[in-house]
C-alpha cells in the first residue's frame, strides 16, 4: 500500500493557496527522517512559483526542534503553514495546532486527525480504507499468497477535510466553493 503523500503536496500547496489567496509565505514543517519528503519538497519547489508562494523549509529533526520551528515560522512571518503527514508531526499534532490556532496561521495537513482535534483543513488519502485494503492483503497472505506476488496499491479515495468551527474561531473565511468541494465540513 502507498500513500502517495509526497505526490500530494503540489496538490496541498495549490488548496492552501485556494483557500488562502493572499497567501505569499507559506511556512513548511518537515522532518529529514522521512525520506518521501525529499520527493515532497521537490514538488513543491517546482508548484511555488506559479502559486505565487515564496516556501520558507522549517526542518523539524525531533520533539525537541518544535519550539525553534516555530519561533522561526514567527521570525520569517509566514503567512499560512504547511504540515507534512509523519509520525513525528502526527505524534505532536496537537502542539502543531496549537501553534497555529494561537498565531492566526492558517494551517494545511496531510491528514483528517489533524482536523479531528482542531486544524484547520487537511487533505490526503483515505487511511482508514487503506487500512482496510492491508487487512485484506494480511488474510490474502496468511492463506498462503506470496507477498511478492502482490500488487502495490495506490489509495482510491482522497479526502479534503475543513474544520469550519476552528476557521470561525481565528478569523479565517473559507472560500464557498472549497466548502462546496469539501468531503466533510466539521462545524
Amino acid at each position: 500500500m502507498t500513500s502517495l503523500a509526497p505526490e500530494l503536496a503540489t496538490k496541498r500547496l495549490a488548496l492552501l493557496k485556494e483557500a488562502f489567496p493572499k497567501t505569499a509565505r507559506v511556512a513548511v514543517l518537515w522532518n529529514s527522517a522521512i525520506p518521501p519528503a525529499e520527493v515532497a519538497l521537490k514538488e513543491l519547489r517546482a508548484a511555488a512559483p506559479a502559486l505565487g508562494v515564496d516556501l520558507q523549509f522549517v526542518e523539524v529533526p525531533g520533539p525537541p526542534g518544535f519550539a525553534e520551528a516555530f519561533a522561526a515560522i514567527m521570525r520569517e512571518r509566514a503567512d499560512a503553514l504547511f504540515v507534512f503527514p509523519d509520525p513525528l508531526t502526527f505524534g505532536n499534532r496537537e502542539s502543531i495546532i496549537g501553534f497555529a490556532n494561537k498565531n492566526s496561521i492558517p494551517a494545511l495537513f496531510g491528514a483528517r486527525e489533524f482536523v479531528e482535534v482542531g486544524g484547520l483543513m487537511s487533505y490526503g488519502s483515505d487511511y482508514p480504507a487503506m487500512f482496510r485494503r492491508a487487512g485484506n492483503y494480511v488474510g490474502r497472505i496468511l492463506n498462503g499468497a506470496s507477498p511478492a506476488d502482490l500488487p502495490v496499491e495506490q489509495p482510491a479515495k482522497f479526502e479534503l477535510i475543513i474544520n469550519l468551527k476552528t476557521a470561525k474561531a481565528f478569523g479565517f473565511d473559507i472560500a464557498p466553493t472549497l466548502l462546496a468541494c469539501a468531503d466533510e465540513v466539521i462545524e
